[in-house]
């Protein structure tokens, strides 16, 4: 596997030994419950190791090796859609419109826009006062250590059009993206 982190790090539940984990239940409230687990799982493996997408044939969370099981690409599919519809992934088409990899979402544009906005008004010093770069944002080195270093610029993107629909902010485009502006209310 190509795309393979080092795993002895991250802790993996207890339910990932378990072999009926592996195969979609039937019966609906144990079905929901277990894709409920199984979004838990991939969120805090990707956020853990800081990873952004999933490649659909290349994840090591759909095999466990030590009780030799892993699960149908049906299986697969059921999982991630479910991921997409409770809004924790986003489907990356390739070019033949394939859906290959999947954008992880560990926190959604909304919370996002919440982290922004209250680092903003506490620890930016932002509200009510200057302009800040979206490269600042994700980059800066006022966002060290915050929930908003490194994260994905197209979220945080998102996450500002989300706080200027709140009129908590505006977007002014600069020069070059790099240079777009955000002003906090």
């Amino acid at each position: 596997m190509s795309g393979q982190v080092d795993d002895r790090s991250f802790k993996y539940p207890p339910f990932f030994s378990f072999p009926p984990f592996f195969t979609i239940q039937p019966v609906k409230a144990t079905r929901t419950k277990q894709l409920e687990q199984w979004r838990a799982l991939i969120l805090s493996y990707h956020s853990h190791y800081r990873l952004r997408s999933l490649a659909v044939r290349d994840c090591p969370l759909f095999e466990n090796p030590s009780i030799d099981r892993s699960l149908t690409s049906e299986d697969i599919l059921v999982i991630l859609n479910d991921l997409v519809s409770n809004g924790r992934g986003e489907w990356e088409e390739d070019k033949f419109g394939g859906r290959t990899r999947c954008k992880i979402l560990w926190r959604t544009p909304e919370e996002i826009a919440d982290d922004l906005y209250d680092w903003a008004a506490e620890i930016g010093g932002h509200v009510g006062g200057g302009v800040c770069t979206v490269y600042e944002l994700h980059s800066g080195e006022d966002v060290v250590g915050t929930a908003l270093e490194g994260v994905d610029e197209s979220l945080l993107r998102r996450a500002i059009a989300v706080l200027e629909e709140r009129g908590k902010c505006r977007l002014f485009q600069g020069d070059t993206s790099d240079e777009d502006g955000v002003k906090f209310f």
